[in-house]
């Protein structure tokens, strides 16, 4: 895989329910990390000495996070709904020549920020809520 765009990694929400997907408008930079608990069953007989971890036991997150200027009407309005509402709607992560992931999210943090002599900016995070799909690309 060679070099990739940063502004094809894309963060995409569902507006209505119904599987109708837009990219929230006005990110800059965006980030998504998948994580996995660790199990230590590590115990007097562990060879060595050595740190032993169950495998597949952990719990597996994962997080994304945002930020930009304002540009579209309906995405903010969509994301700042979410947030007060405390839904958790299916989100799309496009993450070039790699893949696609979708699934439930919860906005977790909405930041607002500006000075008199710049543009309105926010930033985003959201954190899973639930089981994500993934399809290579």
């Amino acid at each position: 895989m060679g070099a990739q765009n940063g502004k094809d990694l894309l963060i995409k929400v569902d507006m209505t329910g119904d599987g109708q997907f837009e990219t929230i408008a006005g990110l800059r930079a965006t980030r998504i990390s998948f994580n996995a608990e660790t199990v230590d069953v590590t115990s007097l007989e562990s060879a060595g000495g050595w740190r032993e971890l169950l495998g597949g036991a952990g719990v597996k997150s994962a997080s994304i996070s945002g930020s930009g200027v304002f540009r579209d009407a309906g995405t903010d309005e969509r994301a700042r709904a979410i947030f007060f509402a405390g839904e958790v709607p299916v989100f799309q992560v496009v993450i070039p020549d790699f893949g696609l992931v979708e699934g439930r999210f919860q906005i977790t943090g909405l930041d607002y920020a500006g000075s008199h002599n710049g543009e309105a900016t926010y930033e985003i995070a959201l954190a899973s809520a639930g089981a994500l799909d993934f399809v290579a690309l």
